[in-house]
């Protein structure tokens, strides 16, 4: 048979098979029907397939070869190009040392003071004589275990000797209360907030590429000034009030928003109440060894008939405080990404604060100014009628209501 006649009696085979194969199965017909011609086969059917000639006779070996790859493997097992950890054992040791959190404060290491991205890693171990790509680095660091970590505030300082006591303590009044159906409240002061069009961390759906434009730089602007949350949140109900300031975060802001509360929820949630539990930071406006703290509680008390009952956190322990991971975490994440430019859309973000559990949360203003270094005279002190407790005095006390 004239040569050209095979190959194109080779071709039209092939167009007939060649779509219900995959790209190894074509090719190892193409070997079996090179090997069936005999001398000439291999490029008579390279001409006719396109195929490589080299192909070809490999795959000839292949179908030779007992050991070869099986017909559902494109390669022997264990065949390719090597992992670069196979090929150079050192590196996944050379890589842990460098990644290893002892080294940025050692003084030899050429990294200690580097942010470890898999890049700069990777410049590093190729300065090392150790090649590889950050996509590699990132590969290796999963493999050993590492991941992408922010920091984690864990770490409380020197700890009260009493701490847990006082913890425990806490958490008996709380229970002790509400078995009488007595209300309970935990109060704190949120950051203060910057008003204007600045900034505001986290995301928000929008228009695609149409973001809300903000000021480039974050400078307080005195004419708006800024907004001083102050919360209430009831245990209880699972309900808050949320009094924001304009002015200082004072201790009688601090109390002015215990009161706003009481008159506007707390007195209709709780009809029948002669008590009040107020657990609080040792800190801020509402500190125990503040003096104002303690005399505009006692107005409080003498305004309502309410006896109250003071149980402060120890201090470095705020983050144990229920107004921070059940009221004011939430009201962040409904703000998040929404420049607050005045204070009523900072009052009626917080008052739509809800989430699947039930919270709910009011929200008022308080125009009314605070001076800071406010002092008391001797008769004001003199007015206090405090009762402290046998545990911690200064940290757990009563105030009890005086009539005229």
């Amino acid at each position: 048979m004239p040569e050209a006649n095979v190959i194109a009696w080779i071709r039209e085979k092939y167009t007939a098979l060649a779509g219900d194969f995959d790209e190894r199965a074509r090719q190892r017909w193409a070997a079996a029907e090179a090997r069936s011609l005999g001398w000439g086969g291999v490029t008579a059917v390279a001409a006719a397939t396109g195929m490589s000639d080299r192909t070809i006779r490999t795959r000839i070996l292949e179908l030779d070869d007992d050991d070869a790859a099986p017909v559902n493997r494109q390669r022997r097992e264990g065949g390719g190009r090597k992992r670069r950890e196979v090929d150079a054992p050192q590196l996944l040791g050379e890589l842990d040392r460098l990644v290893e959190p002892g080294t940025r404060g050692d003084p030899m290491s050429p990294l200690r003071w580097t942010c470890r991205s898999t890049y700069t890693l990777a410049a590093e171990l190729s300065q090392r004589g150790l090649p590889v790509s950050p996509n590699t680095v990132g590969r290796l660091l999963r493999q050993q275990g590492y991941s992408l970590q922010s920091n984690r505030k864990t770490i409380e300082g020197k700890q009260h000797p009493d701490r847990d006591a006082q913890f425990h303590h806490i958490s008996r009044r709380v229970r002790a209360y509400q078995r009488t159906n007595q209300p309970v409240i935990s109060v704190d002061t949120k950051k203060k907030e910057t008003l204007g069009n600045m900034k505001n961390p986290g995301r928000t759906w929008r228009p695609k590429r149409k973001p809300v434009e903000v000021k480039t730089h974050d400078f307080p602007d005195r004419t708006l000034g800024k907004a001083v949350p102050y919360g209430v949140y009831d245990l209880t109900h699972n309900e808050a009030g949320v009094t924001v300031g304009i002015s200082h975060d004072t201790a009688e802001f601090a109390v002015a928003a215990i009161s706003r509360w009481w008159e506007r929820l707390g007195k209709a949630r709780h009809p029948k109440a002669s008590r009040l539990l107020i657990t609080a930071d040792s800190g801020g406006s509402n500190s125990p060894r503040t003096h104002l703290w303690r005399w505009a509680l006692q107005k409080f008390a003498n305004e309502t008939g309410l006896t109250l009952e003071l149980c402060h956190y120890p201090p470095g322990t705020s983050k144990w405080n229920k107004t921070e991971h059940r009221l004011f975490c939430h009201i962040t994440r409904n703000w998040q990404g929404v420049p607050l430019e005045t204070l009523e859309i900072v009052v009626k973000l917080i008052g739509s604060t809800q989430t699947r559990e039930g919270l709910e949360v009011h929200a008022w203003l308080d125009e009314n100014l605070y001076a800071k270094g406010k002092k008391l005279t001797k008769v004001q002190l003199a007015e206090i009628h405090i009762l402290c407790d046998k545990m911690h005095g200064e940290w757990n006390y009563k105030i009890l209501p005086q009539r005229n």
